[in-house]
């Protein structure tokens, strides 16, 4: 792949289906070729109307080949979950049937995102331990804390905020028992949800259930189960509500309190969710009153009944996935409404007074991958009446209409043709255009077939008709509507490698966001107009990565020469240099330039492909021209000098290269290229003195040599040997076993740069997620906005230089092991649960020692970006006669017969022997010929 194309990638994210710039039409307009390169049918003036709705022209979109709509195994709802999907492995089997199927707590951006009211790691033997401390020091002022009281009160001040109960039926509120020396009862109803993945019991009115905590739960640390007596078992119905879990699971955890009820009627369907209603009682101890411990169980109380009450202002039949596209609707235009319109706001408004179908509807199939959709193929059980839903959005402009008929359009062919299946493809192509002997079999290739035809002048009306025909009535999400809502969804998660999924991974146990403090004083866009521009950016790089796609190096060009005008024009010298004292680093990342220079980087890598160093050198030039402070000017250095090389202009070149070893923002294998070219192009009588860091440079590396027997010793392919045992195995594998024995008795894994990244991110866990203005934006982030700027180690060096102190006196193992406990299954960046176990953390650690481990996370702490990559790939240890409080480390580069250090490996290797490592490279090689 080429340099920057997967960093190019990343950022477009999601494909838009239509252009919004003029800067991007346009530069599509200028060979005169549509979007997707499809046939497009000539239309009249008047727009396509559908049962007396006008429709309108829409934009050309992008589209994808149709997939197959299964039971999804999770869910038993149809879903995206097709063989053909599975086996290529897109993300994008998340965003149908059931996406966004999840409960959320509206919470300000100043608070606490993702609290959890107890810690996420607590078992249930230390939950027991907490209580009986609890009982006997008489507080609970602790659990209080932890709860969100102002999430309730801006609730009560504000009912638009959508409610996070939806299954909670209104309970009041009963007196409780006077006998104050035994128990008070309290009595709650709410519902047993999350019936389908539990047994279909057969149940009965007034039947008895009994709640019991599930401390173990993977989804939710509160959980409470619903339990029933069938058949002399006790067999699970489900469970209560999460958010009502929230507040009732340190009822039942600290102060004794046991629930019980019965079932008050029925659901119409076996595994919807059942009404019961709740008897709660607590036994009141000796002192409970004078402590303050009765005072603590009823503000507790307190917030079970609000959260019971709070369900009032919600229907009880509204959507999980619906509630959360609400929440993000109000959570922009709350924090970003400076960047729309009134007439964009008011619009974004308006899809609250839509009908709940209506709603649904949208919802569904924007998360739908289209952009056409057939009416025969929508069908949901939560929507009572479609063609209500339809039309509704069809007069409020959300959708537009396709009819069957002769109707002149203005839309895309190929999108139309990519609703209709495959033997209808066939159908017609065998009618129509048998003559060309049309033989294919997919889908993609009848469609190019069908629209080839079409231009060499094989289209008539006829066609058309047919087309529209089989296609029937088909409805579309509006170009106006999708680019808003885009803006929107991108506001909302502030990247584009996340959607609406992460709902559902949060609801699904797959992923649990951390907790830390949103606290925003400057805005990722100051006004619109930066917002437009950087919009208008993704779209020029989203016409460049499908160029590449299509192999059209035209187009590709001219998305490059745009992106080096749009530098030269908007963004000066004074713009782009070292950041002032109010404005930090990544919101450069946010800016349009950002955009032009990734394209930029990845024009000179096209340049270079094609030999075209000319050019290359001239947009390398103008990125550091224009480029004061940035981490990639390592990269466009280095380029810039070999491309120069490559022209013959030795000296400069030479030039080039000495200038950016005294780069201060260039480091790491970048710096260590540089170097190494000034030593190789420096010679006499270019250079007569040699540069200080000259030794540094050529500093020999330890090699140790082993022989192994190879199954394949050709260019081009992984090298696989046969290890000890005779089974295949990589070069890494191998290595391994040598050091296991007859190379010194070590242990160890293959982790490269893993392992320390995991070890980072433990052990400054609590200065990662520290209160940092303006890092923390969104509540889906793994990381602060500024992880990988120089100004991660600015804004917080007394804490970080206090846990490297920690770290140097020999504590790291103690502070590895809370960090595991307290955040373990928690997603951080760079930190994998999965992978490398506690035993294995633990012993690196002990052997690496304080003095090294230190070093080591300096470097990362100080510039994580340039360190985060090109480890070592063993790390190897052994303890002293099995003591494990003595022990050594080893970090090894293996290397294949062909292979060769990167300058990156390179760097990393000679900084961790300066740092006090015992580091060294392992060269495998084929036994020599006889």
């Amino acid at each position: 792949m080429l340099h920057g194309r997967e960093s190019l990638i990343r950022l477009i994210g999601k494909r838009r289906r239509a252009y919004s710039s003029l800067l991007a039409r346009s530069l599509r307009s200028k060979d005169g070729s549509d979007y997707g390169d499809a046939m497009c049918v000539n239309s009249e003036d008047d727009p396509v109307t559908n049962d007396g709705v006008e429709v309108g022209n829409t934009r050309k979109r992008g589209s994808e080949a149709c997939v197959e709509w299964v039971c999804c195994p999770v869910c038993a709802v149809s879903q995206c979950f097709s063989d053909a999907c599975l086996a290529n492995g897109k993300k994008k089997k998340l965003s149908q049937r059931t996406l966004l199927q999840v409960n959320f707590l509206s919470k300000s951006r100043q608070e606490t995102c993702l609290i959890e009211a107890n810690s996420p790691n607590m078992d249930k033997c230390e939950k027991e331990l907490s209580e009986e401390k609890q009982l006997e020091f008489g507080s609970q002022t602790s659990i209080l804390e932890v709860l969100d009281e102002d999430a309730v009160k801006r609730k009560a001040a504000d009912p638009h905020i959508p409610s996070t109960f939806p299954s909670i039926i209104r309970s009041p509120r009963s007196d409780s028992c006077e006998d104050v020396d035994t128990k008070y009862v309290h009595t709650l109803e709410t519902l047993i949800v999350g019936r389908r993945f539990h047994k279909k019991i057969e149940l009965q009115p007034g039947g008895r259930v009994y709640v019991v905590r599930e401390c173990q739960n993977v989804k939710d640390d509160n959980a409470i189960q619903v339990l029933s007596d069938h058949q002399g078992f006790r067999c699970s119905l489900g469970y209560l509500p999460r958010k009502l879990a929230k507040y009732l699971s340190p009822l039942i955890d600290y102060h004794h309190l046991k629930c019980e009820g019965s079932i008050l009627s029925l659901p119409e369907h076996p595994l919807h969710d059942v009404p019961i209603k709740l008897f709660c009682k607590k036994v009141v101890r000796d002192g409970d009153i004078i402590s303050g411990y009765q005072k603590d169980f009823e503000l507790l109380w307190e917030k079970v009944l609000f959260a019971n009450e709070s369900a009032k202002s919600q229907p009880i039949s509204i959507e999980k996935y619906q509630q959360n596209f609400r929440l993000m609707l109000e959570d922009v235009l709350d924090n970003h409404s400076h960047l729309f319109t009134n007439e964009e706001k008011c619009f974004i408004g308006s899809f609250s007074s839509l009908s709940d179908d209506a709603q649904r509807l949208l919802v569904r199939l924007y998360t739908r991958k289209g952009p056409w959709f057939r009416l025969s193929n929508i069908s949901y059980k939560e929507i009572s009446d479609l063609n209500a839903a339809i039309h509704e959005l069809q007069m409020t402009s959300y959708l537009f209409s396709l009819g069957s008929g002769v109707q002149s359009f203005k839309y895309n062919m190929k999108e139309v043709l990519d609703v209709l299946t495959v033997s209808e493809l066939q159908q017609i192509s065998h009618q129509w255009l048998s003559k060309k002997g049309m033989h294919h079999r997919r889908k993609k290739e009848i469609i190019e077939f069908i629209l080839s035809a079409s231009k060499n002048g094989s289209c008539s009306a006829v066609l058309q008709k047919m087309v529209l025909e089989h296609a029937g009535k088909c409805v579309m999400i509006s170009s106006a509507v999708d680019a808003i809502l885009w803006r929107v969804q991108r506001l909302f998660f502030l990247n584009s490698e996340q959607d609406l999924s992460a709902f559902l991974l949060v609801d699904m146990g797959l992923i649990k966001f951390p907790e830390f403090t949103c606290t925003i004083t400057q805005p990722i866009f100051k006004c619109r107009a930066d917002l437009l521009e950087y919009e208008e950016a993704i779209e020029v790089a989203q016409i460049m990565d499908e160029s590449i796609d299509q192999s059209d190096m035209e187009m590709s060009r001219r998305c490059i020469e745009l992106s080096d005008n749009q530098m030269l024009a908007n963004f000066s010298e004074e713009i782009m240099s070292p950041v002032s004292g109010t404005q930090l680093r990544f919101f450069h990342y946010f800016s349009a330039w950002w955009v032009y220079s990734k394209l930029l980087t990845l024009g000179v890598s096209l340049y270079e492909r094609e030999h075209r160093y000319d050019d290359a050198t001239r947009l390398l030039r103008q990125l550091l021209k224009r480029t004061i402070c940035d981490s990639r000017r390592g990269y466009w250095t280095l380029r810039l000098s070999v491309d120069l090389e490559h022209l013959g202009y030795f000296n400069e070149s030479l030039c080039v290269a000495e200038k950016g070893v005294g780069d201060p923002c260039i480091r790491a294998g970048s710096k260590m290229a540089l170097q190494r070219r000034v030593l190789r192009l420096g010679r006499p009588p270019r250079r007569w003195k040699m540069p200080s860091y000259a030794d540094t440079a050529m500093q020999k590396i330890k090699e140790v040599k082993i022989v192994g027997r190879p199954l394949n010793n050709e260019t081009g392919l992984k090298s696989l040997f046969y290890g000890c045992d005779d089974e295949l195995c990589e070069v890494e594998q191998l290595a391994l076993q040598y050091y296991a024995e007859e190379g010194g008795g070590w242990l160890g894994i293959h982790s490269e740069s893993g392992i320390w990244m995991t070890i980072f991110g433990l052990l400054m866990w609590d200065v990662i997620f520290s209160d940092v203005p303006n890092v923390f934006q969104s509540m889906f982030q793994v990381a602060p906005l500024d992880l990988l700027t120089d100004d991660f180690y600015v804004m917080r060096k007394s804490s970080i230089e206090s846990l490297l102190q920690k770290i140097y006196e020999g504590m790291a193992e103690e502070m590895l092991i809370t960090s595991w406990q307290l955040n373990k299954g928690t997603a951080c960046h760079g930190v994998n649960w999965d992978r490398f176990p506690l035993s294995d953390l633990r012993a690196a650690v002990s052997c690496v020692g304080g003095r090294c481990l230190a070093s080591l996370c300096r470097h990362l702490a100080m510039d994580y970006k340039s360190w985060s990559s090109g480890m070592p790939d063993l790390l190897l240890w052994r303890f002293r006669g099995g003591d494990m409080d003595g022990g050594e480390a080893k970090l090894v580069e293996v290397k294949g017969p062909r292979d060769r250090l990167s300058e990156q490996q390179r760097a990393w290797i000679l900084t961790l022997m300066e740092c006090g490592f015992d580091a060294e490279v392992c060269k495998v090689s084929p036994p020599p010929k006889s």
